[in-house]
């Protein structure tokens, strides 16, 4: 009886890492940052935003612009 309990719940178990093993995808960020002075994004318009360090800490479609007058749009 307890046997059964017992592969049933390892059976529970593997069938739970597997589904969320397959939903899972890690995300590796680059440990720099630019020098960003601000940061503005769609969905505040015009609106500077604290900067981020990295597109990778930044929204998708953020544009972080740069203390040297260039920008980079975050994809």
């Amino acid at each position: 009886m307890a046997t059964g309990k017992a592969c049933g719940i390892l059976l529970l178990l593997v069938c739970s890492v597997m589904i969320l093993g397959v939903n899972t995808i890690a995300k590796a960020c680059p440990q720099y940052c630019l020098d960003v002075s601000y940061m503005t994004c769609p969905s505040s318009g015009d609106q500077q935003l604290s900067p981020r360090c990295n597109c990778c800490l930044a929204p998708k479609g953020c544009t972080l612009h740069l203390s040297d007058g260039s920008s980079i749009t975050c994809s």
